[in-house]
């Protein structure tokens, strides 16, 4: 480096400009300094291809020739030092940029910024707040993040609630207004849409041009980090939506921000995002990582935020998103993969996790990419959990399809469960399934008659609770509200108040969340087949089907759906011990109290590869979740006791014995098997069948 820098600039731009520098917001941006003894503001900027750089702000009444910027020899880093200045003070970058105009640029490492649509950086420092949040980041060194309840509340801080002056409320106001509705309703966790800073509220703070600014709609940085802290001393986990796949085209952010392309690609069949009129980050270069990895660090570290959701992840995968034939250019092997966005999130995932080990990073990725929760050492992505969009587009266009049809789609409520452990998931019932004309949840169950609506809808609450995988569902969803989401308007908690069918509903919501909570066979195995087994999945003719879910324990919950508007009486179906099933959940009740079975008890009668069954009651759209309570039989019960008199090393002779023995019963399991495959057989042709007559039909 050139001899005239300073020696301790020297480190933190030699890892900026290697793209590892994960703490770059310590050194680029506004940040308080003394020079010849006097206090003030160094700013520093990263411009390659500036020709000149002023400060200009309130204090030199926007006078581009009072302070300008020097460049920092063969560093592309442009600084000056300010006296004088105080916190809340506005500035800008004015960019003299290689297309030869002058350019207006808030600043890209800037902590705090003008309320929208005002885009002026402000100088705040985010260093003195004090935390008071200690017992939570201890609690949550030392929690598995994979073997604890994740029930998630995605919210839309703007319109959650109005408060009662038609305005919206306050960071802390909001915290004030809703930890005590999500801890009674039996959240685990809050997810936010983004809340960097963004001009355009219609974006929902997807086009960010304040990466490192809380938005200043509701308060001060200070003011988020008191919400964050209010919320952990609620034993609530905060998620913030992160948005590093591309930036809007404003003039005072990102874009072309020194006159040519420096965030974004150069190249233009890579740089632009045409459908949503905005621009790609240029992954390739060390600097942008810099920028986007010190971004997710500073939130989780400086703000504790306990993970990240990054956003439309496919879009930064694939060179072909959204492009047409001709629209896109190969990579260096010739396929559509974005070999740098690939070494980016490889690289953003491992540093997060080498200095947070227990954050969640959540991938929103919609394709069949593989090992996108596997780690970067096995070739994955490296993210923890990935939302599960598969399920989800399955699952809610079955929910349209008339009752009469659902036994020709079958598979669509299945498929499901057969790569629910090939990665971690998360299902999402997330905002974009409730807005542009999708319809609400409630809306998109069959039909126009309400209470089988709201019937169905908490039958399939109940269904997507007992899956594996963590939960999501976004504000609204929790007391079933008719209308689409509208991000200028409040919920319409009206309806709580004035409507049974609501009230019934939101109650039903929080007893099936307290139960997800108290019940670990619900969460504890939520990513291995260990957690999981079928009883009954080809019931395709009534549209049933049932499964248990287990803990580590071993304690286990038995699931029955049934999804057609038909009472099945005396449905009996294979269990896997002798014993009593009692019913202890059940969402065709008003609140999901158990009120058709009571406790049932098995009978010697094989069914499902089982020796013992059960027959029950099942009532029309619903959803029943049973414990089991084991019985030993006095066989059983006896050779427990002569078993524990005997010495506990076995002779040779004894486990040759036990050896036979197991081969003996093994090869009658594989006879089973086979006959019970066989049995099946006809059923799967005459659903193949039924599926070409429905075919045929609709041609």
């Amino acid at each position: 480096m050139a001899s005239n820098i300073p020696q301790e600039y020297e480190l933190p731009l030699y890892l900026f400009h290697s793209g590892t520098n994960y703490e770059a917001y310590k050194f680029l941006g506004c940040h308080k300094g003394n020079r010849d003894g006097h206090d003030g503001y160094y700013f520093r900027a990263w411009a390659a291809n500036a020709h000149g750089i002023s400060l200009v702000g309130d204090f030199n009444d926007w006078d581009e020739s009072a302070n300008p910027m020097t460049l920092i020899e063969d560093t592309q880093i442009w600084e000056t030092f300010v006296p004088g200045l105080k916190t809340f003070d506005t500035y800008k970058y004015c960019v003299f940029g290689c297309d030869g105009k002058k350019h207006l640029k808030c600043d890209p490492y800037g902590t705090h910024m003008e309320v929208a649509p005002s885009t002026g950086s402000k100088i705040f420092d985010i260093d003195a707040f004090p935390w008071g949040d200690g017992k939570w980041q201890k609690e949550r060194a030392t929690k598995d993040v994979y073997n604890t309840p994740m029930n998630i509340y995605e919210v839309h801080l703007n319109s959650w609630k109005t408060c009662t002056d038609g305005k919206y409320y306050s960071y802390m106001k909001f915290a004030e207004a809703i930890i005590p509705y999500l801890t009674e309703m039996g959240y685990t966790h809050v997810e936010f849409m983004p809340l960097a800073e963004h001009p355009f509220d219609g974006s929902w703070g997807y086009q960010d041009i304040g990466y490192y600014a809380p938005t200043s709609r509701f308060g001060t940085p200070y003011d988020f980090m008191k919400m964050i802290e209010m919320f952990h001393k609620a034993g609530i986990a905060v998620i913030l939506d992160w948005v590093p796949a591309h930036f809007p085209r404003d003039e005072a952010g990102l874009f072309e921000w020194d006159g040519g392309a420096s965030y974004e690609y150069s190249d233009p069949r890579k740089r632009d995002h045409l459908t949503w009129g905005t621009r790609v980050f240029d992954y390739g270069r060390p600097e942008v990582r810099s920028f986007l990895i010190s971004n997710a660090l500073y939130w989780l570290e400086q703000f504790h935020v306990d993970g990240l959701r990054v956003d439309a992840v496919a879009s930064m995968l694939y060179l072909d998103y959204d492009r047409r034939d001709g629209e896109w250019t190969p990579n260096k092997d010739g396929g559509n993969h974005n070999l740098e966005a690939v070494e980016f999130l490889q690289n953003l995932n491992s540093a997060v996790f080498s200095r947070v080990p227990n954050a969640l990073m959540i991938a929103e990725e919609s394709t069949a990419w593989p090992m996108v929760t596997k780690p970067v050492s096995d070739g994955g992505l490296g993210f923890n959990f990935k939302w599960n969009m598969g399920w989800m587009n399955d699952m809610l266009k079955y929910m349209k399809y008339d009752p009469i049809d659902r036994s020709f789609h079958h598979d669509m409520l299945t498929f499901s469960f057969f790569y629910a452990f090939s990665e971690n998931f998360i299902l999402p019932i997330s905002h974009d399934e409730v807005v542009h004309g999708k319809a609400s949840l409630v809306n998109k169950m069959h039909g126009s008659d309400v209470d089988g609506k709201f019937a169905q809808c908490k039958l399939f609450m109940a269904y997507m609770m007992a899956h594996p995988g963590k939960k999501l569902t976004f504000m609204g969803s929790d007391f079933a509200q008719f209308r689409e989401w509208d991000y200028e308007n409040g919920l319409e908690w009206f309806l709580v108040d004035e409507y049974e069918n609501h009230r019934n509903y939101q109650k039903f919501i929080k007893n099936l969340n307290t139960f997800y909570k108290n019940t670990p066979a619900m969460w504890q195995r939520d990513f291995s087949w260990e957690g999981f087994s079928w009883i009954a999945n080809d019931d395709f003719r009534q549209s049933i089907i049932i499964f248990r879910r287990f803990d580590a324990d071993g304690n286990e919950i038995i699931v029955v759906c049934n999804f057609v508007p038909v009472e099945r009486k005396s449905y009996c179906f294979g269990v896997p011990y002798k014993g009593k099933y009692k019913e202890v959940f059940n969402s065709s009740t008003d609140d999901g109290s158990p009120a058709t079975n009571g406790t049932v008890k098995s009978v010697e009668q094989g069914m499902h590869g089982f020796e013992q069954s059960v027959c029950i009651d099942i009532p029309a759209f619903s959803v029943m979740y049973f414990t089991v309570e084991k019985e030993k039989d006095k066989k059983t019960r006896a050779a427990g006791k002569k078993t524990a008199k005997k010495p506990a090393a076995k002779t040779t002779a004894a486990k040759a014995k036990t050896e036979a023995e197991t081969k003996a019963v093994k090869a009658e399991d594989k006879k089973s098997a086979e006959k019970k495959t066989a049995a099946k057989k006809p059923a799967a042709k005459k659903t193949a069948e039924k599926k070409t007559t429905k075919t045929a039909k609709k041609g």
